[in-house]
């Protein structure tokens, strides 16, 4: 248990960071299972973004992954 006032922040950031990337966690994978479904019943609708979109996302992904800038 942290006897220091910042350790305790830390425990409870940490805490709350890990709630966090779970929620993330569960969302990409239920829309990873909505489009393998859709892809597997042909449904190319529901399963198809748009160009831009995709590399937009996959933008926003990487720069969440580099963490902040200067």
């Amino acid at each position: 248990m942290p006897n220091i006032k910042q350790q305790k922040k830390r425990v409870r950031i940490a805490a709350e960071e890990r709630l966090e990337n779970l929620r993330y966690r569960s969302t990409i994978k239920t829309l990873t299972k909505r489009l393998a479904t859709a892809a597997e019943d042909g449904d190319t609708a529901a399963g198809a973004l748009h160009r831009n979109a995709g590399a937009r996302k996959k933008s926003q992904a990487a720069r969440l992954l580099s963490g902040p800038q200067a």
